[in-house]
């Protein structure tokens, strides 16, 4: 571990979190030249403060090799760190606005991407009546990428199938249901249900293993002790019911993804005679600042999937039950 003297403290005190923004895009990029344009600086300029970096900080963040730049084990650390502070000072300035009566800002979600196609345009335009001066950002990403992106408080909420680990809260927003999509020529294709002890000797095409649906048929195949026969595994759900559709075998998709009924039979899967499926959830940390106008937001979130989200037209996906506990927004004490 780097010993740092008293000096170095009260330099590394005085760095301008400019610089730590500026690290944390070239880690992010892997590249000087492209996180020089997205920064809208010059290179000479990046490279010359990520050099004043690595001085005052005492460490190597980068390890040069030959044009490229890869992360240096303590730039791993001071990365992580990094992306901490930054958040914090962040959060900070947004209490320091809030308790001055501002209402403008910044509001970061990150949202998987079925909800970004079928529901946040609408979530979008409801919020944006209510707050035009807000700033969104909005980032795509799966249900590990979410929760790390909550956590080190890079988005103040995000929206999908995770699941959750205290510390941090959540409400419930809307169904998601296992399905099993095949050729309406397939031997099951007039069946509603299925369960998923039926179609484990059947040829399957699943998504990637770190797909939350992913994982839920995979712990239904572990509780019946049987692998499944997987022709294809892809992080396209569209291109697995191409493939079922085709009659090359059953895809297994949530019932979040838009369905085209031409062609092909959906059925829902039962595990232990219950629907397959779990909720979608917004997620928060409660540790760090929500500010008024992400509280706005969800509650706009909250309402709208009241009436409608991605699968609300199937059936199948309404028969999976709403989680017992009843969340609420920060700051209210109505249960949602």
């Amino acid at each position: 571990m780097t010993t740092i003297n008293a000096t170095r403290a009260s330099s590394i005190l005085m760095i301008d979190l400019t610089y730590l923004h500026h690290f944390v895009a070239v880690a992010d990029t892997g590249s000087m030249a492209l996180a020089a344009r997205r920064l809208h600086v010059s290179q000479p300029t990046l490279s010359r403060q990520i050099r004043e970096l690595e001085r005052v900080l005492g460490v190597q963040l980068f390890d040069r090799i030959g044009r490229r730049i890869v992360l240096a084990a303590d730039g791993r650390e001071m990365l992580a760190r990094s992306r901490r502070l930054l958040a914090e000072a962040e959060s900070f300035g947004e209490r320091a606005a809030a308790l001055g009566g501002g209402k403008g800002g910044v509001l970061r979600v990150g949202a998987a991407p079925q909800f970004l196609e079928a529901g946040m345009p609408q979530v979008l335009t409801l919020y944006r009546r209510q707050h035009p001066e807000v700033e969104i950002r909005l980032v795509e990403g799966g249900a590990g990428s979410l929760i790390r992106g909550v956590e080190q408080g890079e988005l103040h909420l995000a929206i999908g199938a995770v699941r959750l680990f205290e510390p941090l809260e959540s409400v419930p927003l809307y169904p998601l249901r296992v399905l099993a999509v095949m050729s309406r020529r397939h031997v099951l294709a007039s069946r509603r249900t299925l369960a998923v002890s039926e179609i484990l000797q059947e040829t399957l095409l699943m998504l990637a293993p770190d797909f939350q649906t992913r994982q839920l048929f995979d712990e239904a195949c572990q509780g019946a002790h049987s692998e499944p026969r997987v022709l294809l595994e892809s992080r396209s759900p569209q291109s697995l019911i191409a493939l079922a559709a085709g009659g090359h075998g059953i895809a297994i998709v949530p019932s979040v993804v838009a369905l085209n009924r031409a062609g092909i039979a959906v059925a829902g899967l039962v595990r232990n005679r219950r629907p397959l499926g779990m909720w979608a959830r917004a997620v928060w940390d409660p540790r760090r600042h929500l500010p008024p106008y992400a509280e706005t937001f969800l509650e706009v979130l909250v309402e709208y999937t009241r009436r409608s989200y991605p699968g609300y037209h199937l059936r199948l996906t309404r028969e999976v039950r709403r989680p017992a506990e009843a969340g609420t927004v920060p700051g209210q004490q109505r249960p949602l």
